[in-house]
C-alpha cells in the first residue's frame, strides 16, 4: 500500500464517508474544507482551505497518491457561478500534484432517457445543471486523454443512508414531513420507479475508482439496489419508525413553473423534475463485474435510515 496522502474535497456525507473508508483500508488521508471540519479519526488531518484557489490546494496535494473531488459547492443557483472555478482548481491540483483524480458526479447529463442509465451511455442533458457537470467530466477527460491526468469519475442517483442531511434531495425532505406525522407536499410522480443510492457504497466505489487504474479514463455508476418509489420508500421509512403511512399530497408541475417565475431554486428543481416524472433506473452491473462491489442490502439500510431521519424529525419538532 502507498504511504502517500489521499486529499478529500469535501465533508458532507460522501466526503466523511469516504474518509473513513480510507482511513479503514489504512491509508492517510487529508481532508480539505473551508471550515477545516471533517471526521474525528487518527488517520485523517483535516485541513482548512478554499479548494477554488489552486495554489494553495496544488500544496496541500503535493505528494498526493489520489485527489478526490466529493465537494457541494452549494445550492442549484449558486452552480454556475461556484462549479466552474472549483473544478479547474482541483483539476489543476490534480495536475500538478500527479495524483489521481476522482470526481463524485451525478446523473443529471444523461438527461430524460427511456430505459436503464449505463455508465457508457452518451451524456444528453437537458438542463444547465448537466450541462455544467458533463463538462466538467469532459475538461478532466480532455487532460486524461492529453497525459496530463488520470482521471475518472464516479456518478451516483439520489442518496439514502442514516447520514443524508435533509437539504441533500428530495427524498430526506419528504420524510422529514412524513416522519413527523404531516403530509409531504411532492414533486413528480411518486408511484415512479427510482433508484437510491446508499451513501456508504458511494465511498467505496470512489475508494475503488481511486485505486484501480482500470477505471482511469471513464466514468463509472455506483451500484444501487433495485428501484422503488418515493411512496414505497416512504411507507417502509414510516414502518420502521412506527409512524405509518405517509400522507403526500402532489404538487402539480404548473405550480412549481409558476412559482418558478420568481423563487429561483424552484425553476432549477423544475429543470431537473424529470427525474421523478419517470422510471429513473441505474444499472451499475458494469462496476461489479470489474471492483465486485454490490449495493448494500436494503432491508437493514432503510431500517438504519429510518431510525436517524425519525431521531432528527424529532428533535426539528423540537
Amino acid at each position: 500500500m502507498s504511504s502517500k496522502p489521499h486529499v478529500v474535497v469535501g465533508a458532507g456525507p460522501i466526503g466523511t464517508a469516504l474518509a473513513l473508508e480510507l482511513a479503514g483500508g489504512g491509508h492517510t488521508v487529508h481532508v480539505v474544507t473551508r471550515s477545516g471540519r471533517g471526521p474525528e479519526d487518527p488517520s485523517i488531518e483535516r485541513i482548512a482551505l478554499d479548494a477554488a484557489d489552486r495554489d494553495a490546494l496544488t500544496r496541500a496535494s503535493e505528494g498526493a497518491a489520489v485527489l478526490y473531488n466529493c465537494a457541494n459547492p452549494g445550492a442549484y443557483t449558486e452552480w454556475e457561478r461556484l462549479w466552474p472555478p472549483l473544478a479547474a482548481s482541483i483539476l489543476a491540483a490534480a495536475e500538478a500534484s500527479g495524483a489521481v483524480l476522482v470526481t463524485l458526479g451525478n446523473l443529471y447529463g444523461y438527461g430524460p432517457i427511456d430505459g436503464p442509465m449505463t455508465r457508457d451511455r452518451p451524456l444528453a442533458p437537458s438542463d444547465h445543471k448537466g450541462v455544467l457537470r458533463a463538462r466538467m467530466w469532459q475538461s478532466a477527460l480532455d487532460a486524461h486523454h492529453a497525459g496530463l491526468v488520470r482521471a475518472t469519475e464516479v456518478r451516483a442517483s439520489d442518496y439514502i443512508g442514516p447520514t443524508t442531511p435533509v437539504a441533500n434531495g428530495l427524498l430526506p425532505r419528504y420524510a422529514a414531513a412524513t416522519l413527523a406525522g404531516r403530509t409531504a407536499s411532492v414533486f413528480g410522480d411518486p408511484d415512479q420507479p427510482h433508484s437510491w443510492t446508499a451513501v456508504e457504497d458511494i465511498a467505496r466505489t470512489l475508494a475503488a475508482a481511486g485505486g484501480d487504474e482500470r477505471a482511469w479514463g471513464s466514468a463509472w455508476l455506483v451500484p444501487s439496489n433495485p428501484p422503488v418509489s418515493v411512496r414505497e420508500v416512504l411507507r417502509q421509512l414510516g414502518a420502521h419508525a412506527g409512524t405509518g403511512e405517509p400522507q403526500l399530497r402532489t404538487v402539480p408541475r404548473w405550480v412549481l413553473t409558476a412559482g418558478g417565475t420568481v423563487i429561483p431554486l424552484l425553476r432549477e428543481v423544475a429543470g431537473v423534475l424529470y427525474q421523478f416524472e419517470r422510471p429513473f433506473i441505474v444499472d451499475a452491473s458494469d462496476t461489479t463485474a470489474a471492483f465486485g462491489i454490490e449495493p448494500s442490502a436494503w432491508a437493514p439500510l432503510v431500517e438504519a435510515t429510518a431510525v436517524a431521519w425519525a431521531e432528527r424529525a424529532t428533535r426539528a419538532r423540537g
